[in-house]
């Protein structure tokens, strides 16, 4: 709506935002140019006190506009004459102070800072005539209310001359005396300023990243603060930089808006220097906030992408480069985490040469060793070519114990070799208990899945002869090693213990006690991987008692713990203990008790401590032989608590 001076119309609320907006503008700039200056001279001088009653001129000016032109509500273009008309003496206060201030001759740069404030002065009654219809055609003479700007000639980022920078801030804002103040402003309280006079070059400027915290102006003519404010949230690169918004405008919808669209906080022009220093203080500390829970999850990340390259193998120690130095939870991790991974890199190379070497001893056992199985071939035994079950297809028989006799045989309709164990006719033989045990071992042994067991498959019966199908292993049993190489190095048998352990460690795991480790019942391939095989007298830990016959002894007496002979309860540290034998004759070349006759053996077992095996070999060192003497202790107590915790003693020694 338009109205002319002397009409008591209400003005629209647009133009009354917009004449609020034009003359705080003027204000902005005569505080932000006095308060600079009061702070340069001394104080109680007589420039002090001109300043001083500049700036509260200013001030009754301010309080004039915010009584005649509320962000809320309306105005009368009446209300606007008187306003007018009040106006005109704090302006000619502020311009008599200037006037002084110019008259004592000050230095070049104190006087451009006077006659700027006096330039702004005089725009206090020209402000109105330029916003349209409110008042009439602005004056022929009527200098521009927004000074020309510098827009396409960027503003060389201005550094506090003293003093560590607090952060970097953009101020953005068409009118260059509002940047200028500002700019002066930040840098006197040590922040690092760059500007920006439109939207479009403020845009490029955040693009080219650096900056903690912009400050943008909402009314600009090329690209308005609003919609700067959108691209710099909607761009993954610089949606977390802070942006405050400036602007002469003070009303509620604009503040609202502004905050809805991610700004962080909203400064209405003329400053208060207090709550400018405030509000950007909290601005740039949360800044920093962010920026150090940003650096700390791409060092997590890290820490996880590091992780993952230890499963690989790939991980080289000293990756996490500074990440160890920091000093929290997180540097303390990594340096646990690269130490550990240097161990793991460091034991994987020890292991490494331990299976190079045991799949040497096994090449070189293959081609000496000359299975001769047809002179002690039992009456019973199937013959080649035979079928069983109307399926497995005898191919030959691979090895003999006290349960049965074991073949290669070709299974028909998965056309895959397996191996086959029959069981004793005599032992199944009206047994019951036995029988339930045999069945127990399938259910016991299925629940065991590792590189270093021998995979059961399933239970048959067939014309009689009960049997079990197993995964089959083409390679040499411990024993078979033994035979043809006498003993072995300490690389090879730290492989073999290593590698029976790992199979103990997840049988003990399911519940599961083998009950007779011994050099017979483990199988070796090419690659050297050893694979632990015959769970056919294992029992469930917790049955173990009321699935034995009373009476009954299992197991194999050269490698029986001491509590297995008396037919005591037992638990997985007896199966630690007979490792502890195999170990102990891979490193020696004989068992660690030998005696003529079963009797002999058993009260040596139960009363006689074996001779360290470095004694027998001076390679073998003490602290190695002393871990299989731990493993040979009469008493479960003294030997190590689990398969798991021997895994991690054996990683230790080489």
């Amino acid at each position: 709506m338009t109205s002319t001076a002397g009409s008591a119309e209400a003005l629209t609320a647009e133009a009354a935002a917009e004449l609020r907006h034009e003359l705080r503008t003027p204000v902005n700039h005569i505080l932000g140019y006095a308060e600079l200056l009061a702070e340069d001279v001394e104080p109680k001088s007589e420039a002090a006190e001109i300043l001083d009653e500049i700036l509260s001129a200013a001030r009754d000016v301010l309080g004039l506009i915010n009584a005649a032109l509320p962000p809320h509500g309306t105005t009368r273009s009446d209300a606007l004459s008187g306003l007018l008309v009040k106006l005109r003496i704090p302006q000619a206060q502020i311009l008599l102070g200037t006037g002084k201030l110019l008259n004592a001759q000050p230095e070049a740069a104190f006087a451009a800072d006077v006659q700027k404030i006096a330039r702004a002065a005089q725009q206090l009654l020209i402000a109105p005539t330029t916003v349209s219809g409110v008042i009439g055609a602005p004056p022929s003479e009527a200098p521009s209310v927004r000074p020309p700007s510098s827009a396409g000639t960027p503003t060389p980022i201005q550094t506090p001359a003293v003093g560590v920078t607090k952060g970097r801030i953009l101020v953005v804002d068409d009118v260059e005396e509002n940047r200028t103040v500002l700019s002066r402003r930040l840098t006197r309280e040590g922040y690092t300023v760059a500007d920006a006079a439109g939207g479009e070059e403020a845009l490029r400027r955040v693009a080219e990243g650096g900056f903690d915290l912009v400050l943008l102006d909402v009314l600009m003519p090329d690209l308005d603060g609003f919609a700067v404010l959108e691209r710099i949230k909607a761009d993954e690169r610089t949606r977390t930089l802070p942006v405050i918004m400036i602007s002469a405008l003070d009303d509620l919808a604009s503040v609202v808006r502004c905050i809805e669209h991610g700004a962080e906080d909203y400064l209405a022009k003329p400053f208060d220097q207090v709550l400018l220093r405030a509000r950007i203080g909290a601005s740039l500390e949360k800044k920093r906030w962010h920026d150090r829970e940003a650096d700390y999850l791409r060092q997590v990340t890290r820490v996880i992408d590091a992780a993952a390259a230890v499963e690989k193998g790939t991980y080289t120690a000293g990756e996490l480069g500074k990440i160890t130095s920091r000093d929290d939870e997180l540097g303390r991790l990594a340096r646990v985490f690269d130490s550990m991974a240097a161990g793991i890199r460091a034991r994987e190379t020890k292991l490494s040469d331990q299976l190079s070497q045991l799949r040497k001893d096994i090449s070189l056992a293959t081609s000496e060793y000359a299975a001769t199985d047809a002179a002690d071939m039992d009456m019973d035994a199937l013959a080649a070519g035979s079928v069983l079950g109307g399926r497995y297809e005898i191919l030959a028989k691979i090895g003999h114990g006290g349960m049965g006799i074991v073949y290669r045989a070709r299974d028909r309709e998965l056309k895959e070799d397996i191996a086959i164990k029959t069981i004793r006719s005599d032992l199944l033989s009206g047994d019951k208990v036995l029988d339930e045990a045999l069945k127990s071992e399938i259910r016991l042994a299925r629940r065991i899945s590792h590189r270093n067991v021998v995979r059961t498959h399933d239970l048959g019966e067939s014309d009689g002869i009960s049997f079990v199908t197993m995964e089959y292993v083409q390679g040499l049993t411990v024993r078979e090693l033994l035979t043809t190489r006498g003993k072995l190095g300490v690389a090879s048998s730290l492989a073999v213990a290593r590698q029976f352990a790992e199979a103990l460690a997840v049988a003990h795991a399911a519940g599961v006690i083998h009950r007779d480790v011994k050099p017979e019942n483990a199988l070796i391939d090419s690659e050297g991987v050893l694979k632990v095989m015959d769970f056919g007298i294992a029992r469930l830990a917790e049955a173990s008692t009321s699935r034995t016959q009373t009476g009954m002894i299992v197991g194999t007496l050269g490698y029986m713990a001491p509590e297995q002979l008396m037919g005591e309860e037992l638990d997985a540290r007896a199966d630690l203990y007979a490792l502890g034998g195999v170990f102990y004759e891979c490193l020696t070349g004989h068992a660690p008790f030998e005696a003529p006759s079963p009797t002999a053996l058993i009260a040596k077992v139960l009363t006689t401590e074996a001779t360290p095996p470095h004694t027998h070999d001076a390679e073998v060192s003490p602290a190695l032989s002393a871990l299989v003497m731990r493993l040979l202790a009469k008493a479960p107590g003294d030997r190590p608590a689990s398969a798991t915790a021997l895994l991690e003693q054996l990683a230790d020694l080489g």
